[in-house]
């Protein structure tokens, strides 16, 4: 009986022990499944938040290079990140050749101003004295934006300078100041402003803006979802809508300029070389018709095409007299404050035909050494854009400083008679405040640019 007892007790504990044994063995496999469960749980999770943090990582890479605002990336520098601009010395090359343009600017403007001023303003030092204040507050305020200023700040001026040079060349249009047959200036109390000056750089920059942020779809295969439509038709509305505004003032030289500087900006900035070349075709067809049949244009284009046969004492003299002043100075010239044209005979000799007095008083040596300087600082401006960190600052550069060839070009060609008399002013040295304080501006955006630039040292 014993026996048996005992036989039947231990099934009874080996049960047991089989019972815990297997619940053991559950719960071991139940927590290999849950660590399992988890480990996958957390591979998925962990794959989950590498995914977003690479996406986030990408989204952040492309908006640093694809800002076109904020962005400061170094082209040709192989980076993961972008980046960040080291402000370096300015251009002192380009420094040097616009400080002689302004110094020689100012004795030039005395020199050819000095009979005209003292019998309209009872001072031969009139025009003098407007020059080196108004360059001096240009320098003085042109400095901090050199020192300060970085590439991002110019992008979002050079939206600015646009939207606010709309209102402005309508508040002309409606309520501007008029002289000599046209609207073109603001009176501001202390002085009067000409928005179309304030145009000529605005495009220039908003061009920039759009051409460098639509850099892909510009230089596209797409014809009207890319290289037709970003490359040519948006920048034609851009400068359209200014040279609209302008001509209606009128203001042909200006419309003139805006529309060449515009022009030269997209073809710099990748627009196709076809689309440019039939508006030019369309645009020059155009063009002539309104030269020879609307108003004072077509007067001056029979002026220009048939100076021999004009009345010298009438239409024709401006130009003729300014054709004297040239042929007079010779080789070296009559000596500087020598001319005899500016006695009354060359029309407001310190504006428009003020390279007259320069080839009169400094004769062919005179007139090259302006050309020259004009010369260098246009070289000069030229390598700063080659070696401009981005696109922006590099069409910015090079399109403030074909500005300052073109209009020095186009005044050279009207006051010489190789084109018809369209009023432009020689930069740096015909007289008017504004024009001289945003050539001066211009200038420090270049050196403010020329700092970012991989020059060598």
């Amino acid at each position: 009986m014993y026996n048996e007892r005992e036989d039947q007790t231990a099934p009874t504990e080996n049960s047991a022990d089989y019972t815990e044994n297997t619940v053991t063995e559950a719960q071991g496999e139940e927590s290999a499944e849950t660590a399992e469960s988890a480990n996958k749980k957390e591979k998925k999770q962990s794959r989950a938040l590498r995914k977003i943090n690479e996406y986030r990582l990408k989204k952040e890479e492309d908006a640093a290079f694809n800002d076109v605002i904020f962005s400061e990336p170094i082209s040709g520098v192989p980076a993961e990140k972008p980046q960040p601009l080291k402000r370096g010395n300015i251009d002192v090359w380009f420094f040097i050749w616009a400080m002689i343009l302004i110094f020689f600017g100012a004795v030039m403007s005395y020199s050819a101003s000095a009979v005209y001023a003292q019998n309209e303003y009872d001072s031969s030092t009139y025009f003098l004295v407007r020059y080196i204040a108004f360059s001096a507050v240009a320098i003085v305020a042109t400095v901090p934006f050199v020192l300060f200023a970085r590439p991002w700040f110019w992008r979002v001026f050079g939206a600015a300078s646009y939207v606010i040079c709309i209102p402005l060349l309508i508040w002309v249009i409606v309520a501007g100041d008029t002289g000599g047959g046209a609207q073109r200036w603001i009176d501001l109390g202390f002085m009067t402003i000409q928005p179309s000056e304030i145009a000529k750089m605005a495009v220039v920059m908003v061009l920039a803006l759009y051409l460098s942020k639509y850099e892909k779809q510009v230089t596209s295969r797409h014809k009207f979802g890319g290289n037709f439509k970003h490359g040519f038709f948006v920048p034609m509305i851009l400068i359209g809508l200014l040279c609209a505004l302008i001509i209606i003032q009128p203001h042909l030289s200006g419309t003139i300029i805006v529309g060449m500087i515009g022009l030269i900006v997209m073809y710099l900035g990748g627009t196709r070389t076809k689309w440019l070349l039939i508006f030019l075709g369309i645009i020059g067809v155009a063009g002539i018709i309104f030269l020879f049949v609307f108003g004072y244009s077509a007067e001056r284009v029979q002026i220009w095409l048939n100076i021999e046969k004009m009345d010298p004492l009438g239409d024709a003299w401006q130009t003729l007299q300014g054709l004297y002043a040239i042929g007079s100075g010779g080789f070296f010239g009559v000596g500087l404050g020598g001319s005899r044209q500016k006695f009354g005979y060359v029309s407001q000799p310190q504006n428009d035909f003020i390279f007259t007095i320069i080839c009169e008083e400094l004769g062919f040596v005179g007139a090259f050494f302006v050309i020259l300087l004009f010369g260098l600082l246009v070289w000069r401006g030229i390598k700063i854009g080659q070696r401009a960190p981005d696109k922006f600052c590099a069409l910015t550069v090079w399109g403030l400083t074909f500005k300052i060839a073109l209009q020095t070009a186009m005044n050279i060609a009207v006051v010489t008679n190789s084109m018809p008399n369209t009023g432009i002013s020689l930069p740096f040295f015909s007289s008017g405040g504004t024009s001289l304080m945003l050539q001066i501006f211009e200038v420090g955006i270049i050196l403010s640019i020329s700092r970012f630039s991989a020059q060598k040292q």
